[in-house]
């Protein structure tokens, strides 16, 4: 594969992750997911109290040399992964105590903006059968667009409507991977660090559009790719175990798409912008009508003939007049009132807007 190849979406991979990024066309991704090794340290086995081993991650994959081996690693997987990145992407990296900071120190670092840390509360944690600290029942997502300023993709109200209508929150309360989701060999799990579907259904809901390709440098047995194909996502899985990608196959084969809109509400800022100056080009409102501020309609002023507002002298946009009156940030369509003739009532202008959009732009 060579690196003007088309981009080889709906496919795992199998190889290293950083040999396999250096083929991938550049800024061709639109999301990525990563559930890197945690080098978690561990120095022998875990037992509980009834004398039966705890299947913890002690794999090769997740043994360092050291610390400063471990930071060369991440910093080339994460400078791999950048450049593959659109640069209106973004980057969700999960982890623990052991890791997390260093990654996000190295984040930083390469260039990356972090936009959230999420934490996600395991509602049935493994215990600490050692009783020597706290039961760990959390790990961290770091979730960073690649440059600082860009238009990124979060779809709000998607996740509000997830959130039963509220604002959706950075702790995510939610369980370990159990039961029938767990992929079993054997009757014993098949990889150790199985992340819930649950867990990645709201990365990739939350900041992906369908049609989007999502990317997993450590793809495991597959849960990123589950949760892209589930919401019509484009994915790209790369993993080195052919054990994983075999495993992982065979569960994308099984996955049914939910219906086409399922969770998917229009964002605001997505739709087309409707400049104030066209409501009176359609003669829904004119000049030297009268817009009063807040419901009361105690504050008012003049529209003028280039669609700006006058008010006590001052003279600007309704974002700007209004933000004079508020002392503080304002959307001008939510705070500004025209008077309905027929009514006599006050009417937010933010329903004339919407009347133009339906009407003219066709949205």
């Amino acid at each position: 594969m060579s690196p003007n190849t088309h981009l080889p979406v709906n496919q795992i991979i199998q190889g290293d992750c950083i040999d396999v990024l250096a083929r991938l066309p550049g800024n061709s991704v639109d999301l990525i997911f990563a559930d890197p090794p945690y080098n978690l340290q561990l120095q022998g086995d875990l037992w509980r109290p009834n004398m039966t081993k705890v299947d913890a991650v002690d794999d090769a994959w997740d043994q360092f040399g050291s610390f400063a081996e471990y930071d060369t690693f991440t910093r080339a997987w994460l400078r791999a992964c950048r450049r593959v990145l659109k640069d209106t992407g973004t980057i969700w990296v999960i982890g623990s105590y052991h890791n997390i900071y260093r990654v996000g120190a190295l984040l930083m670092d390469l260039g990356f903006w972090i936009l959230n840390d999420v934490v996600w509360i395991k509602t049935n944690p493994t215990p600490n059968f050692r009783g020597v600290r706290f039961t760990n029942a959390h790990e961290t997502l770091l979730w960073a667009q690649k440059t600082q300023g860009t238009r990124y993709t979060f779809n709000y109200q998607s996740m509000k409507a997830l959130n039963d209508g509220l604002q959706m929150r950075s702790d995510w309360l939610l369980p370990i991977c159990v039961g029938k989701e767990r992929v079993r060999v054997d009757g014993k799990k098949a990889h150790p660090a199985q992340k819930p579907e649950a867990l990645l259904l709201r990365v990739v809901l939350s900041s992906s559009r369908p049609g989007d390709v999502v990317l997993d440098p450590f793809f495991g047995t597959g849960t990123t790719g589950v949760a892209a194909r589930r919401l019509h996502r484009q994915w790209i899985g790369i993993e080195q175990d052919a054990e994983y990608v075999r495993l992982a196959q065979a569960r994308l084969d099984a996955v049914e798409p939910l219906p086409p809109g399922t969770f998917t509400f229009e964002e605001r800022r997505q739709r087309p912008r409707v400049a104030f100056r066209l409501l009176l080009d359609y003669g829904l409102l004119s000049s030297g009508q009268a817009l009063y501020f807040g419901k009361q309609g105690d504050v008012s002023a003049t529209i003028l003939p280039n669609g700006q507002l006058s008010h006590n002298g001052m003279v600007g946009s309704i974002h700007k007049v209004g933000k004079t009156i508020k002392q503080g940030p304002c959307n001008g369509w939510t705070q500004w009132y025209y008077r309905d003739p027929a009514t006599g009532e006050l009417v937010v202008i933010d329903r004339l807007r919407e009347q133009v959009r339906q009407h003219y732009t066709g949205a």
